[in-house]
């Protein structure tokens, strides 16, 4: 029986003076993921903070593929976990470990705690489990296994059933834990039943093999999410059995929808390939999940470099915080705007390889312009289309007609193509012909893109160049 412990907080107050002994020993952290699926959002953030833990105390950050569940595992999971983590800039230390490899080594320390009188042979008939559950069900309470074969002599077993190995949970007493974010928190021996630690077809649990490699890793400090609580009761078991020091543990609220539920697939993408794709630079993503659960003062826009020199587990919070895909949005807005403009150009090329040097050229003249006005990269590839696509000229009327043939002129003779000479040279044309800007922009602009709505005017003459705008002036005046 593995029945969820119903935790019994008896005490939570805040674990003080943890964080000044942080720095006087080397931390060693991780992130375990199952290879099930994309690598989670809340897992992403997972990663994060224990990463940054690691980085601000020049500790060591590990990965652990937790790869033991064989049917569901897939190389696929693997690569979207890699991938994922490398595009948020998370980098590991040490070759990754795959948990499943370590099966044989977990099952023969499960042995030795036999040996030691720590655990035990249960041989327990499907038939006799069910019967302590239906039992337990009676009696309303939760279903536990009630240590039947604890103390008896497995030479008594049934020849027929293959054993699993149980832990000597302790029958009295209680469990304390100092966590780093929620507190002291205290639950009774009584509640923990003797979990399986081996299963009958000689394969390790999951509380064995996270305790057995955090361990043999060199572990010290676990942050994850608070749904992990009762399984850390648990493990602390097996930590006590084998007399291995306790990593220091924090759990973090999981992260909640917009609406505060639960975050699930109603609320959006969960995959941090999926916000790649809705056009969210790594670094606004990163910068958003280190404020769901972390704070620094008031600050908002938080470089990484920054999230390293700050990040500590005092700022850690307890409750639940909510993933606002607006404030998503206006971060990535602002670390658009102060992106390299090389970098935008090579991530918009990612999906059209195929454009010429020329127009690449032209949108990188034009990207200071694009990137203003975009909130994704989604945005900027379509606004940047302005500067790719074939041209196609429009019908004018005689009255533009003839300013755009005052501005072609103009723009036929000017000294040097620069923003600020066609800027000039368009409100002297402006002013010679006694019109407003926005008179002479709009026809001006219909015969450059074909579209209502553009960049800046001077912005997009100085992209396209002036061979390309005197031509499309040309085409559009003899239309």
């Amino acid at each position: 029986m593995n029945n969820l412990l119903k935790v019994n907080i008896k005490t939570m107050t805040k674990h003080s003076s943890y964080e000044s002994t942080l720095s006087k020993n080397k931390i060693v952290t991780r992130f375990a993921p199952s290879p099930t699926g994309f690598l989670h959002i809340g897992g992403a953030r997972t990663a994060l903070f224990n990463w940054l833990l690691a980085r601000h105390y020049n500790g060591k950050f590990l990965l652990r593929i937790e790869d033991t569940d064989r049917v569901r595992s897939t190389q696929e999971a693997v690569d979207a976990i890699f991938n994922g983590l490398k595009w948020l800039g998370i980098t590991w230390d040490e070759e990754p470990v795959f948990q499943f490899s370590r099966a044989k080594h977990h099952v023969e320390l499960a042995k030795k705690l036999v040996e030691n009188g720590k655990a035990y042979y249960c041989y327990c008939t499907p038939e006799e489990l069910e019967a302590m559950r239906e039992k337990a069900k009676a009696q309303g309470i939760s279903p536990k296994y009630n240590g039947m074969w604890r103390e008896r002599d497995p030479k008594t077993a049934p020849a027929d059933i293959k054993p699993v190995i149980r832990l000597k949970v302790p029958l009295d007493g209680e469990t304390t834990l100092h966590d780093i974010v929620q507190g002291t928190v205290t639950v009774a021996n009584s509640q923990i039943d003797d979990m399986i630690l081996v299963r009958s077809d000689g394969t390790p649990t999951f509380m064995l093999s996270v305790v057995v490699d955090d361990h043999d890793m060199g572990v010290t400090h676990v942050i994850r999410g608070d749904d992990h609580l009762t399984n850390t009761f648990r493990q602390i078991q097996i930590y006590n059995a084998f007399g291995w020091e306790i990593p220091k543990y924090g759990h973090i609220p999981l992260i909640h929808g917009p609406d505060g539920a639960k975050l699930s697939k109603r609320h959006g993408a969960l995959g941090v390939e999926a916000y790649r794709d809705m056009g969210f630079l790594p670094e606004a993503v990163c910068n958003c999940l280190l404020r769901l659960g972390w704070s620094h003062g008031n600050d908002e826009i938080i470089s990484i470099e920054q999230a390293i020199e700050w990040f500590t587990t005092d700022n850690l919070g307890k409750s639940a915080a909510r993933l606002d895909f607006q404030k998503m949005e206006k971060l990535n807005s602002y670390y658009i705007k102060n992106a390299e403009n090389e970098r935008l150009l090579n991530i918009i090329m990612e999906t059209n390889k195929d454009i010429s040097e020329e127009k690449k050229h032209r949108i990188l003249l034009g990207m200071n312009g694009l990137k203003q006005r975009a909130k994704t990269i989604i945005e900027l590839r379509n606004m940047a289309t302005i500067y790719t696509e074939d041209y196609v000229t429009t019908k004018i009327d005689e009255m533009n007609k003839e300013i755009l043939k005052d501005i072609d002129i103009a723009l036929r003779i000017l000294p040097e193509w620069t923003e600020e000479a066609i800027d000039k040279c368009l409100h002297t044309v402006a002013e010679k012909k006694g019109l407003s800007f926005g008179k002479i922009a709009q026809p001006l602009r219909t015969v450059l893109s074909n579209r209502k709505i553009t960049p800046g005017i001077f912005e997009m003459l100085f992209a396209f160049g002036r061979d390309e705008s005197l031509k499309r002036l040309s085409i559009a005046l003899n239309f």
